[in-house]
């Protein structure tokens, strides 16, 4: 969802969402005096947080953004940065694993306190990674090239190679691993061919295809099909794929259609809930997920006549808990996570996370036990340079806290 990424983020954005919540909070004993429908806010303190960077091979603890070294900046779609996150399955044992996707880099796993990397050069060297989903509690993931801004697509053997055009990729958490399941060419005859992005509802899935003629016009075209596959997905892999999968053409209108931004009245009532009293304040657009599900949902909050900035932000309903991140740090979080009581008999806490200096944002997050991983960024309009995510014990920062 590239809208996430074509950022707002100006000089008033903290000011005004940190103005706003003033309104809303209850702090310490003064809880007893106001409504119990109101937002209790809680600070996060220096020994509750670790910040992480992204090196060209991995990952490294720092102790500030700002002091990461320096790096040049890149388009989004070739930079290092977390592009896409989520939370799995609840395990029989209670266990929540989560995962995010580290541009060509690999599938970072986090369970509870524990930080992990599957690398996979032959999958993310020189591919976009991003729209991490959900099949049985097995993480998928899309791979494309660029046309835009990765110079490798122009190549004879990437032409050449049709086995080399990936799209639909399937994670083995078990022995970190990164299988395709689909290429490009399992999906249309177009040359050079690659899917740039995809809706799944849970049944159907929609892709937009892009692909490069061979001759001198080097001209581009896009295309718009839609798939089910008659085996399980997981099952399927680009050899058999062609036999297995039912493909239909669809249309620009009907892609648009699944991919468009929807008004925030149909957001998931838990969300509304969440955020109620806040989403008359600030405009914002919103990013719904389900732990361990299909394509996110995404939703906008527009208030007529408000001046404010838009913001951008990431939600995740899980099966005992919602939470969504504002681009500024600022968490809600409503329920009860794994092992622990419900939250104020279900009502919402924020947090504030550490303040980012400007041109740095929060842009994703996942929860894993009760330890919170917020992806971080530094981005000029499409381009990113410094970039990580900072994990947040839930337990000393929340529940130590708040009854």
């Amino acid at each position: 969802m590239n809208k996430f990424f074509n950022t707002k983020y100006q000089k008033f954005l903290s000011l005004t969402l940190l103005l706003c919540l003033a309104a809303l909070v209850i702090i310490g004993c003064k809880k007893k005096e106001k409504s119990d429908n109101k937002i209790v806010e809680i600070e996060t303190q220096k020994t509750d947080h670790v910040w992480y960077y992204f090196t060209q091979d991995g990952f490294a603890q720092i102790d500030n953004p700002k002091n990461v070294p320096l790096t040049g900046s890149v388009p989004y779609t070739e930079a290092i940065r977390i592009s896409s996150a989520n939370n799995g399955a609840t395990s029989t044992d209670g266990t929540v694993k989560a995962y995010a996707l580290a541009n060509r880099l690999g599938v970072i796993c986090f369970e509870e306190d524990k930080i992990s990397i599957a690398k996979d050069i032959n999958i993310f060297s020189n591919r976009t990674a991003s729209n991490i989903v959900f099949i049985d509690g097995i993480p998928l993931f899309s791979v494309y090239k660029s046309a835009f801004f990765n110079d490798t697509i122009s190549s004879a053997a990437y032409k050449n190679d049709s086995d080399a055009h990936l799209f639909l990729v399937q994670f083995d958490d078990t022995s970190k691993i990164s299988y395709p399941v689909i290429n490009s060419t399992n999906l249309t005859e177009k040359p050079n061919a690659e899917v740039t992005d995809f809706y799944w509802d849970g049944k159907e899935w929609f892709c937009s295809i892009k692909s490069i003629s061979d001759d001198a016009s080097g001209k581009t075209e896009f295309s718009y099909i839609k798939f089910t596959p008659a085996s399980p997905l997981v099952s399927i892999s680009p050899v058999s794929a062609e036999e297995l999968i039912t493909v239909r053409q669809s249309s620009v209108s009907e892609f648009r259609d699944v991919m468009s931004v929807k008004p925030y009245e149909q957001a998931p009532e838990r969300i509304r809930n969440m955020l109620k009293g806040f989403d008359q304040s600030i405009p914002f657009v919103i990013e719904v997920k389900t732990a361990a599900g299909s394509s996110e949902r995404v939703y906008e909050n527009e208030l007529a006549g408000s001046f404010e900035t838009e913001l951008n932000a990431k939600a995740i309903i899980s099966q005992s808990w919602s939470a969504a991140l504002f681009e500024d740090g600022t968490l809600f979080i409503e329920g009860a996570l794994p092992g622990k009581h419900i939250l104020r008999g279900g009502k919402p806490v924020a947090i504030r996370l550490p303040k980012l200096d400007e041109g740095y944002v929060y842009s994703d997050f996942v929860i894993s036990g009760t330890t919170l991983y917020a992806a971080w960024e530094q981005t000029d309009f499409y381009k990113v340079s410094r970039s990580g995510f900072l994990s947040v014990n839930l337990n000393s920062t929340l529940y130590n806290k708040i009854r």
